[in-house]
């Protein structure tokens, strides 16, 4: 099944696949597996029902890639909405957003990465005055220095906003260090993407040791590190290392995928862990869901049985 992965990858970015798929209503029933709704109101929704649960959550508004203006603001004003709508309701103090550069204007042809700040301090500004926070997601290699110049320049007047680092990349372990300052907020990941070898780590158990390498990173810094991962190994590893370190619960959080190992998700809050279930909404779930099937591409077999019995 590993085999599969490049392939669904290279899927994710097919224009022709997308609008075979996307135009699929029998496609639901695995996209409701990793996707709650398209709407605003799903996703307060699936904020309320996981804060039952003992939860935090951070929601993505989907979409990326864009090179249009009009879109880049469409998204910006469903990050609005939504903040708006998570404080009206009082989930802010368990509810963030998470934010990728590229759908707020960071690919636009014309002072993209100046769009994309802009955009990107506006949400910000949204969220603060909600009551919680904004960390930026991380796309591929290519938009790496860019978005961590972002950040830079946001963390001057909202020093709270989170960073994303992808372990899978060489420089991610130098990246730890210079983000392991106090008040910094990281979450590692080990990386969606298809990266070529000369800037990424190719093998699974390469990967699983940079993890480790900038866990322990991270851990021993003075930041708050978010441990993105549903490897059982990796958070075994973490717990011990949190331990080693002499990190208190509240310290750090774990952070895993709507949808993908819920019962752990629980298990782990119920014992004093903090966790962060990433939700993501919206039309746009295309990419999303190739790259959640090509990490698990088992799922590939019901994806296309429901494609074949239900068309």
């Amino acid at each position: 099944m590993s085999l599969l992965r490049q392939p669904l990858l290279l899927l994710a970015r097919s224009s022709l696949v997308k609008r075979v798929v996307s135009g699929m209503p029998v496609s639901a029933g695995i996209v409701r597996s990793y996707v709650p709704g398209e709407t605003t109101e799903s996703a307060v929704g699936a904020v309320a029902s996981l804060n039952d649960a003992g939860l935090r959550v951070t929601l993505d508004f989907l979409g990326e890639d864009t090179t249009d203006v009009e879109q880049a603001d469409a998204t910006v004003a469903a990050y609005l909405d939504v903040l708006a709508q998570l404080g009206a309701q009082g989930l802010t103090r368990i509810a963030e957003v998470s934010v990728k550069l590229s759908a707020v204007g960071q690919f636009l042809p014309e002072n993209g990465h100046k769009i994309a700040l802009e955009n990107a301090r506006t949400i910000c500004r949204a969220a603060r005055n909600a009551g919680t926070t904004v960390t930026l997601d991380m796309e591929d290699h290519t938009t790496t220095d860019s978005t961590l110049a972002i950040l830079r320049e946001l963390r001057k007047d909202f020093p709270e906003t989170g960073a994303v680092l992808q372990a899978a990349l060489h420089r991610t372990e130098s990246d730890c260090r210079a983000l392991a300052y106090e008040g910094s907020r990281v979450r590692l990941c080990k990386g969606a993407y298809l990266e070529p070898e000369s800037v990424a780590f190719q093998d699974k158990a390469e990967i699983d040791r940079s993890y480790v390498r900038c866990l322990k990173v991270l851990l021993a810094g003075e930041g708050y590190p978010m441990i993105a991962t549903h490897d059982p190994r990796m958070v075994e590893i973490a717990s011990s290392l949190a331990s080693r370190y002499g990190r208190a619960a509240g310290t750090y959080e774990y952070q895993m995928l709507y949808g993908i190992r819920p019962e752990e998700q629980r298990r782990l809050a119920a014992s004093g862990e903090t966790v962060r279930v990433y939700v993501p909404y919206g039309t746009q779930w295309y990419g999303y869901l190739m790259r959640r099937l090509a990490e698990r591409p088992q799922n590939l077999t019901f994806f296309l049985r429901s494609l074949i019995s239900k068309s």
